[in-house]
């Protein structure tokens, strides 16, 4: 019964949502978080150092 209520759930959301908005949107966010914290933690570092030589 557990499995038949998963299955049916999964073709539920795969019949009514668009899967390629969906991941393309997921995808869209998490490129830009990826983005913004490589900057931040380059910028941490970068800040680390030129404090620690003064």
């Amino acid at each position: 019964m557990k499995k038949f209520t998963l299955l049916s759930l999964m073709t539920i959301a795969l019949m009514t949502l668009t899967g390629c908005d969906a991941i393309g949107t997921i995808f869209k966010a998490g490129m830009w978080w990826g983005i913004i914290l490589v900057v931040g933690v380059v910028g941490l570092i970068l800040w680390l150092l030129t404090r620690g030589k003064k």
